[in-house]
This record gives structure tokens, C-alpha cells and sequence, in this order.
């Protein structure tokens, strides 16, 4: 019955390891409900806005997480 969500600080990769990052978060989708990437919702930790983001998203409220 839980809703389960990776919330990562990073940035697009265009390095030679970005093939290796991709496919950890590619296995990493598999055990969780949500990934939100910050480079790809355009907000960062500790900003306040991506965990209501994060919120929205898994469609609860902060008193049920």
C-alpha cells in the first residue's frame, strides 16, 4: 500500500560515465514507484518546491509521507 519515490539532485550527463548513470537510474525505476530527477523538473534540493512537486506527483499529503 505505500507509494514509493527516489528524489535525486543531478544534472544532465554528457560525460563518458553518462551511459553507466542512465542505467542505474534504469534499475532503479524498477523498485520504485516515482524517480524524480531534479534536472529534468527543473528544481533542486532544499528548494521547499520539489518536495510539493514530489507530493503532487505521488498524490499525497505531507502528514500521510
Amino acid at each position: 500500500g505505500f507509494r514509493t519515490c527516489i528524489l535525486t539532485n543531478n544534472w544532465v550527463d554528457d560525460g563518458a560515465g553518462r551511459l553507466r548513470t542512465a542505467a542505474l537510474l534504469e534499475r532503479l525505476r524498477r523498485h520504485f514507484h516515482v524517480v524524480l530527477e531534479s534536472c529534468r523538473i527543473g528544481m533542486s534540493k532544499p528548494d521547499p518546491r520539489i518536495y510539493s512537486y514530489a507530493l503532487e506527483v505521488l498524490r499525497v499529503k505531507p502528514e500521510e509521507v
